[in-house]
């Protein structure tokens, strides 16, 4: 993996795991001429730039919905944080840190919920 097909000028437009068909060349995953590729198809060279940068702030916000769901599930001791692994573990916790650095006023409340 993976496998380019190229045009009559010689770019790349299309890739696939396998080779097949018109895709037959191999090329390294590292592969500049690769990388530049996907990059381009990334940024919307190849569809809406709007589309991609509504996916992308999409993105940010999924990031923050899957970290309250892996608070939640460890609060309600359906998930035990360190069944995760070591690498996630050190992401949760860098964000973690990240966002205690952004808010540092924590609002303490009595036992009643009253402040």
């Amino acid at each position: 993996m993976p496998y380019v097909e190229r045009d009559e000028a010689g770019k790349i437009v299309a890739m696939a795991a396998q080779e097949s068909g018109s895709v037959r060349e191999w090329l390294a995953e590292d592969s500049p001429e690769l990388e530049a590729w996907l990059r381009g198809m990334a940024s919307g060279a190849a569809g809406d730039a709007n589309a991609v940068r509504a996916l992308g702030e999409s993105d940010l916000a999924v990031i923050r919905v899957v970290e309250d769901l892996i608070d939640l599930l460890i609060d309600k001791n359906v998930l035990c944080f360190t069944d995760l692994p070591a690498a996630a573990q050190e992401k949760l916790l860098n964000r973690r840190s990240l966002r205690r650095a952004l808010h540092p006023l924590v609002v303490m409340k009595d036992d009643d919920g009253v402040i």
